[in-house]
């Protein structure tokens, strides 16, 4: 039984404690029809009660059978009140207490609470920023947990929507789906909903459809959590100089709007604190120190807990990573950012082909495994549609050539385990790559050979 069901069979039992109060006093006062008829309404409750009761916890359940004697007990009370000139107010109501405190006591006893939670990721690649939360819950014999991949649109130049996409067969097969559309929110209301989108409306590139907004789901939910997508390079709160460009990480809509956040680690939890109470009035600091956690982020437990040995490399992956000998060549994880195209331009995109014509030349010792961020392309056509057929040309030719990897799924974490070093741009992928122990070196945009 959920929480608020539990909490409604409670309050129902107090209403009907009320209610036998009430019948001694219309019995005391010779008043049989009224106290006749409030009988009625408990034997009512009673039933509605153990109603809600079956449907949660099944017919057998041993709550029912307490509130059937005590509908029973009703019942000979009614009947007594019909046939008897007199009759002792004070007995009729200790027998219907004491009926009661059986409800009460099993209620309390052997109705265990099942808590809802509902997960809602939109980009299947941005799963592992729940993955591990997500297991814990369906772990929990005492939770029942839901995966809810919800639609996105990508967005024009004006903001207006564009193309809607839906992933949800791209997760692992390990993590049951439930639509969106089958899952009724109104009515459910699950105990805690877990989102990793931050920004609402407020995303220049795509949007989650705005009944997910994080405000509406607040309405929706005892516990909305936040769990950010993205992991930052490690900073002290006391560097001023370095926070200051934090809060379009932390001044977000998700933020201000969820019951808990969780954060990577203490220190950026206290960045966030500063920053909040910064924007928000440090008078509301209070609220940022209870509301914002340094728990850590899932995106690293996926990372640790994804071992090269099981994973399953694509063939035509195979193809390009095995020498003649059958070893491997060492791979390299290649990543483009969406700041980095921003930023550079066509400058970007000249470096793009310069780093492919190096590894094209090494491909007998080295494979290059490309994996640009997910939402490059939506980026390009929103923010810099002049760059398209530029850039979709390179990758088609790459693609083509067939000597590296075009790595456009969701498992961005096979990268990570497949490679042996990373190479790119600054991203939140760096932070992840950093826990792994493995070489990283940054690409320099302004040097076509580096």
């Amino acid at each position: 039984m959920r929480i608020a069901q539990k909490q409604q069979a409670e309050e129902l039992v107090k209403q009907i404690e009320e209610a036998h109060n009430q019948v001694r006093n219309y019995i005391e006062q010779k008043n049989i029809q009224l106290a006749a008829a409030l009988l009625e309404d408990c034997q009512n409750g009673g039933i509605a009660m153990g109603t809600l009761i079956e449907e949660t916890e099944g017919e057998n359940h041993p709550t029912v059978a307490v509130l059937e004697d005590y509908c029973e007990t009703i019942y000979r009370v009614h009947k007594e009140l019909a046939e008897k000139s007199e009759i002792s107010a004070a007995k009729i109501q200790k027998l219907l207490r004491q009926k009661l405190i059986k409800v009460e006591n099993s209620l309390k006893n052997d109705v265990v609470i099942r808590r809802e939670v509902v997960f809602i990721p939109y980009k299947a690649s941005m799963w592992d920023s729940l993955e591990s939360v997500w297991k814990a819950a369906d772990a929990d014999p005492e939770c029942d947990a839901y995966v809810i991949p919800i639609p996105y649109y990508d967005k024009n130049p004006d903001g207006s929507f564009r193309e809607v996409h839906y992933e949800g067969g791209l997760y692992p097969d390990y993590v049951p789906i439930t639509k969106y559309d089958a899952y009724d929110f109104e009515n459910r209301k699950p105990d805690m909903i877990y989102i990793h989108n931050p920004y609402d409306e407020r995303n220049l590139v795509t949007s989650v459809h705005p009944f997910f907004y994080s405000p509406n789901l607040k309405r929706l939910t005892n516990k909305l959590v936040y769990i950010s997508y993205y992991i930052l390079g490690e900073i002290e709160p006391d560097n001023e100089e370095a926070v200051k460009g934090m809060g379009r990480f932390c001044a977000v809509p998700a933020v201000v709007n969820a019951d808990k956040v969780i954060v990577q680690s203490e220190k950026m939890r206290q960045i966030y604190i500063n920053v909040m109470s910064e924007t928000m009035g440090e008078d509301t600091r209070k609220i940022w120190e209870e509301k914002i956690l340094g728990l850590g982020s899932p995106k690293v437990d996926k990372v640790l807990d994804t071992r090269k040995e099981s994973l399953k490399v694509p063939d035509e992956w195979l193809k390009v990573i095995e020498k003649p000998d059958g070893s491997w060549k060492k791979i390299v994880f290649y990543n483009t950012s969406v700041s980095g195209l921003l930023v550079h331009d066509e400058k970007m995109l000249q470096k793009i082909l310069s780093v492919l014509e190096i590894f094209k030349k090494n491909q007998d010792e080295m494979t290059l495994l490309w994996r640009p961020h997910p939402l490059i392309q939506a980026t390009i056509e929103s923010m810099r549609p002049q760059l398209w057929n530029m850039y979709k040309e390179i990758v088609e030719r790459y693609r083509e050539e067939g000597w590296g990897i075009y790595d456009e799924s969701a498992d961005m974490d096979r990268a990570v385990a497949l490679s042996d070093a990373y190479y790119g741009d600054a991203s939140s992928v760096v932070q992840l790559y950093r826990k792994t122990g493995k070489m990283i070196m940054m690409q320099n945009i302004e040097r076509n050979s580096q």
